[in-house]
C-alpha cells in the first residue's frame, strides 16, 4: 500500500543558474515534493517518528535551494530527492523545482522539472 504525502509551493531565494547574474543576484525557486510513505503505523499511533515530518522537509528543502549554487535545477531537484529520502519512512518521492524567474526571452508562466526517485 502506498500513501502520498504532498508539499506544495515551498519557496526560497536561490543563487542557481549558468549565468553569472543568476548566481550574482539570485531568483525565486519554489519546489512541490510527493512522498510515497506507507502511513498505517503512523496513523495508528500518532507517532511522527513514524512518517515524513512535512515541517523538517520543508525546512530542508528551503536549505538545499538557499545553499550551494548549481548551473541546472535539474542538479537541484537531485539534491532535494536525495534530502526526501534521507527521511526513513519516504519509499519513493518525486520533486518538481520551479524557476518562474528563469532568463527567458520571451513571455512565459513557469519552467520546471520533475524527478522522481526511490531508494533503489
Amino acid at each position: 500500500m502506498v500513501d502520498r504525502l504532498r508539499l506544495t509551493g515551498v519557496r526560497a531565494k536561490g543563487y542557481h543558474g549558468v549565468f553569472d547574474y543568476e548566481r550574482a543576484q539570485g531568483q525565486l525557486f519554489v519546489v512541490d515534493v510527493v512522498v510515497e510513505i506507507d502511513a498505517r503505523a503512523s496513523a495508528a499511533s500518532s507517532d511522527l517518528d513514524a512518517t515524513v515530518h512535512y515541517g523538517v522537509l520543508a525546512e530542508e528543502i528551503v536549505h538545499d535551494i538557499e545553499h550551494d549554487p548549481v548551473d541546472l535545477i535539474e542538479t537541484l531537484a537531485e539534491r532535494i530527492a536525495a534530502s526526501v529520502l534521507s527521511h526513513p519512512a519516504a519509499i519513493r518521492t518525486s520533486v518538481t523545482v520551479h524557476k518562474p524567474e528563469a532568463p527567458i526571452a520571451v513571455p512565459f508562466g513557469d519552467v520546471s522539472i520533475t524527478i522522481e526517485r526511490d531508494r533503489s
